[in-house]
């Protein structure tokens, strides 16, 4: 494996002698950083909170089941959504002045949701913040790729930004649990004061950019192009999100699948005749983002699958606590904490395909190891093995999936680029999850027995594991094409 210490567009690693040399950032750097890694901050620290206080909000609003999981679902739909426009938005009206919007309308969603006295209007509420974290998300992260050089700085700065998420997630875990015990409703009213921080940061640091790149480009708007794909994304991710409720193979299920296909065409037809297309085609063309976007659909796909098989596991078997599973989960975000910052040496050194395919090695073990759970395991000996892999696998995927999303793309279209990327990791999440949660058949109805629950947990498992598995392997043949693609050129 070559030693080398920057990363192409094909993701391989070049060899220019100034890799390996020190980053060093002054306080604009480090203070534009540290902005726009809020808002990865504020989703991890929200949707963790919210997660734990989904059970008072069903009694406090006297919601039913099926609709008060529309209150984590309507953020996803949201985020999902209009991803692909926030970030094609970001390019075109500016990063900065996107960024700062989205955070804007984030705090007020949150706003909202915390005094909303309606189930349905915490609803709206979510779906409102999922909207602003689908502006705030590609915004932040393409705002990071063209300020810092692609190679080492840049994959520093990525693995910072996963840390930034780990701590959000490791403090949101303990705070959430407190919060909730005194009031669902400061899970809200908190993040409204951490986006008011982040927006604050980012007026003062976040440099302002020119919008569209290159001023002589056309800047004309792609309406239809905008309308139908985030029609069509919201119908997919709605799609997906109410199926395993609904059935997959019903009226209803089958006919929304087909006016996805369908806004998906639309789509695609107005990309080809627009002068100024929301997204180039040929970008689609580019394998590092589409290989990096289908890692992100399985590293979150599989990662949140777990995570809802623990939580029932933990909870609705072993009987513990929302503060008790939160503090069993906290190891995977105090190690990617750890880790994260630390990772882009290791990015630049190896390539992200060999660190994607080695995140993949650590959680198909992990998943493998959790097989093991059963009515009365040790959390020593059942559960932290697993966690602790994922902690470790997290840190070596994620940040390397950023940057070979990244890598090689116009600065112009980094917006779009990392839209595409977040569009793999949220879709990515809704659809395993959404398959994982079939394949259990009834595995989080509390009336069935122990040994009935951990059937169902374990066949949850094998699929999250097949899934991995076969993310692992596609990632080791990219990884060994890479290496011979470098060799054949070497010796030319």
């Amino acid at each position: 494996m070559s030693t080398s210490s920057e990363v192409t567009a094909g993701g391989e690693v070049a060899d220019p002698a100034s890799a390996d040399a020190a980053t060093t950032w002054g306080f604009r750097q480090w203070g534009m950083l540290i902005a726009v890694c809020g808002a990865m901050f504020l989703d991890a620290l929200d949707n963790i909170m919210v997660g734990i206080a989904v059970p008072p909000i069903k009694a406090d609003l006297d919601m039913s089941t099926a609709s008060v999981q529309w209150v984590v679902s309507s953020y996803v739909l949201g985020f999902g959504g209009f991803l692909l426009l926030g970030g094609r938005t970001a390019d075109l009206l500016g990063r900065r002045r996107v960024f700062l919007a989205a955070v804007s309308v984030f705090a007020v969603g949150s706003l909202v949701g915390g005094v909303a006295n309606d189930g349905t209007l915490l609803i709206v509420a979510r779906f409102i913040m999922g909207v602003g974290a689908a502006f705030t998300a590609p915004a932040s992260l393409s705002i990071i790729v063209t300020t810092f050089a692609e190679g080492p700085q840049r994959n520093r700065a990525l693995g910072i930004y996963t840390a930034c998420g780990a701590v959000g997630y490791s403090t949101g875990v303990i705070i959430g649990g407190l919060l909730t015990q005194v009031d669902w409703r400061w899970t809200f009213f908190l993040p409204v004061v951490v986006a008011l921080v982040v927006l604050a940061a980012g007026i003062a640091l976040v440099p302002k950019d020119q919008p569209g790149g290159d001023s002589a480009a056309p800047r004309d708007y792609d309406l239809v192009g905008a309308v139908s794909i985030t029609a069509a994304m919201l119908l997919l991710v709605y799609t997906v999100v109410d199926a395993p409720a609904e059935g997959w193979t019903s009226a209803r299920t089958l006919g929304q699948f087909a006016g996805f296909l369908v806004l998906l065409a639309v789509f695609v037809a107005a990309e080809r005749r627009a002068a100024s297309p929301l997204l180039r085609l040929g970008l689609l063309r580019n394998r590092s983002l589409v290989g990096a976007s289908l890692a992100a659909a399985a590293i979150l796909g599989t990662y949140m699958s777990f995570q809802f098989i623990g939580g029932l596991y933990m909870q609705s078997l072993r009987g513990w606590s929302p503060i008790e599973m939160a503090f069993g989960f906290l190891p995977i975000g105090l190690l990617i904490m750890t880790i994260a910052p630390r990772i882009g040496r290791a990015v630049s050194k190896f390539g992200p395909i060999w660190m994607i395919f080695a995140g993949f090695v650590a959680y198909t073990l992990s998943y493998v190891l959790f097989w093991g759970i059963g009515e009365s395991s040790s959390y020593w000996t059942a559960i932290l093995p697993s966690v602790v892999l994922i902690g470790i696998a997290f840190p070596f995927s994620f940040p390397a999936a950023n940057v070979q999303a990244t890598a090689g793309v116009a600065d112009e279209e980094q917006g779009l680029a990392a839209g595409v990327l977040q569009t793999g990791y949220q879709v990515g999440a809704a659809v395993v999850l959404a398959v994982v949660t079939a394949t259990m058949a009834g595995g989080g109805d509390d009336s069935q027995t122990p040994g009935q629950l951990l059937h169902h947990y374990h066949t949850g498992m094998y699929v999250v594991t097949g899934i991995s598995a076969v993310t692992m392997l596609i990632a080791l043949i990219a990884g060994v094409r890479g290496n011979a693609r470098r060799r054949a050129l070497a010796s030319n």
